[in-house]
């Protein structure tokens, strides 16, 4: 029986951090303390590294002094490409940063054992072992967003590729507005919840918040949000399909700003899979069931996990 650990989680975002004093064990894990906090800005993505290891320093030593039991080890996840075995933040696109050794700037500071990976895998070792992916050995954890990622398990472990596995979003669909990758038609271009409204907004000159602006235009019978939509639909099925054919799902788990939209994404969605399967086992589509608190948890379970050798 795993004993009872205190680790701090830390997710990374490009807006804003999310941090949690966890106690428990992998198996039931139990946010006690959590915060956010505006994700650090420097001049350069070093000094905004930097900045980001002194504010996770401040906070462990913040509950450090609060616990009442002695914080073992930190877990910290962020976006990017991540390798997790050297404990270095490769490159992120949003926060600047270049091959930064973040775990070695974190033991430094901290002198405490430190795990270092990546958010979206994180967060689908949590839905694999504690929500909507719990049971399966082959499965897609997808947050859809501002972007779109994937923690992919495959034969019951997360499969990382040296830190460049699961960037579904650069899926090229085929013909298409170019990317920022260089690529045209990629998936993120036509089904992520940026590009859903901002498709919404080209189409008909009114702007919208967000994805959910436009699933509650399509709920009150707009044609040009249904045809946004019909149309994010579509190329999140031919990029399922594609991973089922190539991997062999056993299910699909849907999150992120899109997966709010709940039926009005998973209906169709499932009834465009059944259109196109022909010899492939059809995946079993969920929708996630940790929230924005997933990152969290999962960096937790690779804190306690860490600590458990």
């Amino acid at each position: 029986m795993p004993s009872s650990r205190t680790v701090v989680a830390v997710d990374v975002g490009g807006t804003d951090i999310k941090a949690a004093l966890v106690e428990g064990d992998p198996a039931a894990p139990v946010l006690v303390d959590r915060l956010r906090r505006a994700t650090p800005r420097g001049a350069t993505g070093a000094e905004t590294a930097d900045a980001l290891v002194s504010l996770i320093a401040d906070l462990v030593k913040t509950w450090s002094a609060e616990s009442a039991n002695p914080i073992e080890a930190v877990g910290v996840v962020v976006p990017g490409i991540v390798d997790a075995e050297a404990g270095v933040g490769v490159f992120s696109a949003n926060l600047g940063w270049r091959d930064y050794p973040f775990r070695a700037a974190l033991r430094e500071r901290l002198g405490l054992p430190v795990v270092f990976d990546h958010d979206v895998r994180a967060g689908g070792l949590a839905e694999a072992r504690l929500g909507a992916a719990r049971g399966f050995t082959d499965a897609v954890v997808m947050p859809i967003g501002t972007g779109i990622a994937a923690a992919l398990l495959l034969g019951g472990r997360l499969h990382s590729g040296g830190g460049y596995a699961g960037e579904v979003g650069h899926l090229s669909l085929g013909a298409g507005e170019r990317c920022g990758c260089g690529q045209h038609g990629c998936l993120e271009l036509r089904a992520s919840s940026a590009a859903v409204a901002r498709r919404y907004t080209e189409r008909t000159g009114r702007p919208v918040r967000g994805a959910i602006d436009v699933a509650n235009a399509v709920r009150a019978g707009d044609p040009d949000a249904a045809a946004v939509w019909a149309e994010a639909v579509e190329a999140l099925a031919q990029a399922v399909i594609l991973l089922t054919t190539l991997l062999g799902l056993q299910a699909v788990v849907l999150g992120g700003g899109l997966a709010m939209a709940g039926e009005l994404l998973l209906a169709p969605l499932g009834d465009r899979l059944d259109e196109l399967v022909s010899f492939q086992r059809r995946p079993e589509l969920r929708l996630a069931a940790l929230g924005d608190e997933a990152g969290c948890l999962g960096a937790a379970l690779l804190a306690m996990d860490l600590l458990e050798g």
